[in-house]
C-alpha cells in the first residue's frame, strides 16, 4: 500500500526563494506542494480551503507576517502544523513564533536533507529546531530568572548597605523593626541568600540597587558603615 504524501503549503514573499523551496521538495516522493502563497493572509486562506498537513512559512512578510499567520492557522484548528523557515534567529522572533503555535523553527541555511526530515517530523507534531535556535533557547532558559524588588525592599536594602541596624533602618524609614525583618526575609528569599552581606552583594551585581541610590551616612571618623553580616534579625 502506497503511503499518503504529506500535503504542504509553501509561504514566502520572495518569489525566487519560494520557487527554490518548491523545486527542492518536488523531488521528494513523500511530499506534495499543494499551493504557494506570497504573504500570511494568502496562507491562512489557502490552509482553510485546502487543509494541508503542514504549512512551511517565512517569518517577515507583507500584509500578514508569519507569526500572525501562524496564530490564525492554529486558531482555526484545521489540523495543519506550522513550520517556520526564515533567516531571522533573534530571541524575540523565536519566542513569538513558538508562542503563536509553530511546531518548528528552521533557518534558511538548512540542508535539503534536514529540511525534508524536519517536514516529516513537524507533520507528526514533533518539535523541530535548527541547532542554533535550540542553542539560543537553552542559553536563555539557563539565565537567572529576573528578580524584582519592591520600592520598600530597595529602601531597606539600601539602608543595610549603609550599615544600619534593623532599629536604625526602622527609624530612617519610619517603620517598625518587625516590618524591617519581614522585608529582609522577603529579599533573602528572592535573592536566594541567607544573610545581609550576601543580599547587598547580589543586589549590586544584578543592578537592583546602586551605590548612587544610597544616602550613605558617615560613621565615626567619617567612614561609611559596612553592612553587618548576619541574618535578618
Amino acid at each position: 500500500m502506497t503511503a499518503r504524501k504529506l500535503r504542504i503549503v509553501v509561504v514566502d514573499d520572495h518569489a525566487v526563494m519560494r520557487a527554490g523551496v518548491v523545486a527542492l521538495l518536488a523531488a521528494e516522493s513523500g511530499i506534495e506542494v499543494v499551493a504557494e502563497a506570497a504573504n500570511g493572509r494568502e496562507a491562512v486562506e489557502l490552509v482553510e480551503r485546502l487543509a494541508p498537513d503542514l504549512t512551511l512559512i517565512d517569518l517577515r512578510m507583507p500584509v500578514l507576517d508569519g507569526v500572525a499567520a501562524t496564530a490564525e492557522i492554529v486558531a482555526r484548528d484545521t489540523g495543519a502544523r506550522v513550520l517556520i523557515l526564515t533567516t531571522y534567529e533573534t530571541d524575540a522572533d523565536i519566542e513569538r513564533a513558538v508562542e503563536a503555535g509553530a511546531v518548528g523553527y528552521l533557518l534558511k541555511d538548512t540542508t535539503r536533507e534536514q529540511l525534508v526530515d524536519a517536514i516529516h517530523a513537524a507533520a507528526r507534531g514533533e518539535t523541530v529546531l535548527a541547532p542554533r535556535v535550540a542553542q539560543r533557547l537553552v542559553a536563555r532558559m539557563r539565565q537567572p530568572t529576573p528578580v524584582a524588588l519592591t520600592a520598600r525592599e530597595v529602601d531597606v536594602l539600601n539602608a543595610v548597605a549603609d550599615g544600619l541596624s534593623n532599629i536604625d533602618i526602622g527609624r530612617r524609614l519610619v517603620i517598625a523593626e518587625a516590618t524591617v525583618k519581614t522585608h529582609l526575609l522577603r529579599v533573602f528569599a528572592k535573592l536566594d541568600v541567607s544573610d545581609r552581606t550576601h543580599a547587598v552583594v547580589i543586589a549590586l551585581e544584578r543592578g537592583l540597587i546602586r551605590t548612587g541610590d544610597r544616602s550613605a551616612r558617615p560613621g565615626p571618623g567619617g567612614a561609611v558603615p559596612r553592612p553587618a553580616a548576619g541574618p535578618a534579625s
